[in-house]
This record gives C-alpha cells, structure tokens and sequence, in this order.
C-alpha cells in the first residue's frame, strides 16, 4: 500500500469536493468517482449500496453546482485536474481506485498521471467509461461556443440533458453555466504529452453509443503500461452509469489482490 501524502495546500476541511454517501469506517480500498459533463456527485450515490459493504464510494462534486452553485466553474483540465488530485491525497491512507464517465474519464487520466508524478500516490486501479483514449481522434465538437439554444440541442441530442429538464426553463438557466463550462473544458482540452500512467486501466464502453467507437475506448491500451482491459456492454453512453453491469464488474476487480 502506497504509504500516505501529504498535499501542498490543505485539502479542503468542509468537504466540498468529496462526497460519501455511505461513509466506511475502515475500508478495504476507496473508489473515487468523477462524473460526466455537467453531472454532479449524486450520479454515483446509487451504487454505494450496490459495492462491496468494505469499499468506500468518495464522489466527487464539481463547483459550479448544486450546492456549489456559487462558486465559479472550472473550464480547463489542467486546473481541475490539479485541484482534484490535492483534494484526494487525504484519501491514500488506504488503497484507492479512480472512476470517471465520460468528461470524467479523460480527468480521472489526468489525475492520475499527477498522483503519481507529483506525489508518489499510485492508484490500484484506473476505471475509465464513455470515452475515448486521451489520444484517439476527436470529433471537433464545439458546443460550448454556441448559443444557450443549440448547446442545449446539441446536448438533447447526445443524450446528455434530461428534457425534463429543458421543460423547467428556471432550472435551465441554473445549470446552463456548469453544462458550458464543463464542455468547454473537454471540448478545449488536448494531452500535454502522450504520457501513460502505469496503473491498470479498464475502459467501459456501450456498444450504441454514438460518440465513442469501441476502437476509441481500445486504443486505451495505449495510456498505460499496466495490464488493460476493455469492456463492451450492451446500450448508450448513459445507460453504463445507471446499469448494474460495469457496477458488478467494477467489485470484481476491486476484489482481485493486487
């Protein structure tokens, strides 16, 4: 077990940026989860009761929402990344595995090659969902430089907004800010360096979905030079975060020694 860090900066002592819904006295190892564009922390409350009674789900909560709706949105990897890696330090007193869909893929990547560059904190596992490679090529989306309107469809269209939502236009112009800063930055963002990190690394992806080619999610093979593995699962690039499949799957490999 990676011995503990300490971060240069504290984290932060109210606990904003990490969530447990069902807090484990002494778990065996955390599963950190970072969520898609837009999304919040709550995404993955629902499989804290579906994991292993002796594993720990931390959420993370982005600012821009929810109850951080007052503080201002973090629209570029580099800096989002760097903060999240301090904030999770604390965390290494026990084993820890990364998860992220979608957006929170490629940031889960990133914040790994900074835990373990920066600060000697080698995460067990890597889980990535929904995405595709750091280095696979991008479809040159730029949804964040439209207006409200046709970032809106463009979401609809991508399965990534609730038309109930869209039905509430005082709840729309509430999240509309998050939405915009979190696709600008993934649309914006490009690896500095082509620079694998050394943990395993699984990738999720759903055979229907339209953004990601299962070549795409393949080619993650290549940001590591740990073991890999690729997962294909029946549905669309949602349908892996509110499924029982990849949950299964992910307590399987948590349960491996390693």
């Amino acid at each position: 077990m990676t011995s503990p860090v300490r971060a240069p900066h504290a984290a932060s002592p109210d606990g904003r940026w990490l969530r447990r819904p069902r807090p484990v006295p002494a778990p065996r190892i955390r599963l950190v989860c970072l969520p898609h564009a837009g999304g919040t922390a709550g995404a993955f409350y629902g499989w804290a009761d579906a994991l292993p009674d002796d594993v720990e789900l931390v959420a993370v909560q982005y600012p821009g929402r929810q109850d951080r709706f007052g503080e201002e949105c973090v629209s570029a990897m580099g800096p989002l990344a760097d903060r999240v890696a301090r904030e999770l330090l604390p965390l290494f007193d026990r084993p820890v595995a990364l998860l992220g869909h979608s957006m929170g893929a490629a940031l889960a990547y990133e914040v790994t090659l900074r835990l373990e560059a920066l600060y000697r904190a080698r995460p067990r596992h890597l889980f990535v969902s929904g995405h595709g490679a750091p280095l696979s090529p991008r479809g040159g989306r730029t949804l964040h430089l439209q207006n409200d309107d046709a970032m809106v469809e463009g979401l609809l269209a991508l399965g990534g907004m609730d038309p109930a939502v869209v039905a509430e236009p005082e709840l729309l112009a509430l999240l509309l800010p998050s939405f915009r800063g979190d696709l600008t930055l993934i649309e914006t963002y490009r690896p500095t360096a082509a620079r694998p990190v050394t943990v395993p690394v699984t990738a999720y992806v759903g055979d229907a979905d339209p953004g990601v080619p299962v070549a795409h999610a393949a080619a993650w093979s290549d940001a590591t030079s740990g073991e890999f593995s690729l997962r294909v699962f029946p549905g669309d690039h949602f349908s892996l975060v509110v499924g029982s499949e990849i949950v299964t799957d992910v307590s399987r490999l948590l349960a491996d020694p390693c």
